[in-house]
């Protein structure tokens, strides 16, 4: 029951969320920024977040994953509504690694949760149930938040907000606080913990992410602004490509996990995944797509993602306990938090200075180092 009201929780949440893969297009036209500056905005994002998950994971071992979850989904909903008022670009820079911090402590809290909620059973299916409510949310705003932003750009930070914090109201009423003293009486019991960094295969684990995590983290950030400027798509047609990948993981995902865990070994699933990234950034690379060849680039993307991520978030997960979770979930989201920082602000000067082009035949070859390694980290 837990599982599919936190599922709910997540899909209303991430409904409205229209503001962050629109952020680069908001910064460049309309409020005139260059995309090296709209890479910082992007980059200050990604610091933020990876503080803001150091912390989300130690309160969440200090005090529960609850009160986070829920202290962060207002807040959160509170931030982007103020960020959409802002017009001068350094009070923009500096409220978004605010923004950050408050959001993105809610990750390593909702994933202890559903490590909480779930066991070695259905652990990756349960996850699989939460990436489709994720992606159900993302493909509904972000179709909707093309749209939206087609007309009115602000409008799009007042629908984040303002669904953020029916989340949190969501939350507090269908899933009142009873494990916080439950999580205190664990913690007691179990007192100290090794640190996770002498686990070397889950150091190791994270190294590699970090080069696929800066890769895959184009698509939010500077692919928008190519569909834009190379491919002059309108920010409609963006939304709905966006759209069609949150929509594909809905309709495919649970089900390709059901039929991989019967046929396939992580190691498998995992090379495979990261390896049809590398193919469809070579289609960027090596032809000049329209909307259709764009469709058929976000469709290799979205079947890498299923197959990769459904691994890679049940790899760790399968090394923590009760008492160390919310430090390995705030490892992870450092991680992404990292990844976040580093590939849209190193991907916006390639862009810039050498050309598209060149950025994405990077991406292609991190991607296929990427593969090889996760191959060697991540056994049978």
């Amino acid at each position: 029951r837990e599982v599919w009201l936190l599922a709910l929780v997540n899909l209303i949440n991430r409904c409205g969320t229209m503001v962050i893969p629109f952020m680069m297009l908001y910064l460049t036209s309309q409020l005139g920024c260059s995309i090296s500056k709209a890479g910082i905005v992007m980059s200050l994002w990604g610091i933020g977040a990876f503080i803001g998950g150091y912390f989300g994971g130690k309160l969440t071992d200090s005090i529960g994953f609850y009160k986070i979850q829920l202290t962060t989904l207002f807040g959160g909903g509170v931030g982007f509504i103020v960020l959409g008022q802002l017009q001068n670009y350094y009070a923009i820079c500096v409220f978004t690694f605010l923004l950050a911090m408050v959001n993105e402590a809610f990750r390593p809290a909702n994933s202890a949760a559903m490590g909480k909620f779930s066991n070695e059973e259905n652990r990756m299916r349960s996850f699989t149930l939460m990436r489709l409510s994720f992606n159900l949310g993302w493909s509904i705003g972000a179709g909707v938040g093309g749209f939206v932003a087609h007309h009115s750009y602000q409008l799009l930070f007042w629908v984040d907000g303002i669904t953020n914090i029916l989340a949190a109201i969501l939350l507090w009423y269908l899933l009142p606080d009873k494990y916080t003293e439950q999580h205190r009486a664990r913690k007691e019991i179990s007192g100290g913990n090794a640190s996770i960094l002498s686990d070397r295969t889950f150091v190791q684990f994270i190294l590699v992410s970090v080069i696929y995590l800066s890769c895959f983290v184009q698509l939010f950030t500077n692919l928008p602004v190519y569909f834009k400027k190379e491919l002059h798509l309108e920010e409609n047609y963006i939304g709905y490509l966006s759209s069609w990948n949150g929509l594909l993981i809905v309709l495919a995902e649970m089900t390709i996990i059901f039929w991989m865990e019967k046929n396939w070994s992580r190691k498998k699933a995992v090379a495979i995944g990261v390896a049809l990234h590398v193919i469809a950034y070579l289609l960027l690379v090596f032809f000049q797509l329209n909307f259709s060849g764009a469709f058929l680039m976000m469709t290799f993307i979205t079947v890498s993602e299923m197959l990769a991520f459904s691994v890679l978030v049940n790899f760790w997960m399968s090394r923590t306990t009760d008492s160390n979770r919310g430090e390995y979930a705030a490892i992870w989201t450092m991680t992404w938090a990292f990844s976040q920082t580093v590939g849209p602000f190193v991907g916006s000067i390639v862009a810039q200075y050498a050309g598209f082009k060149i950025l994405w035949l990077l991406v292609a070859l991190s991607s296929g180092v990427a593969a090889f390694m996760y191959a060697k980290v991540i056994k049978n």
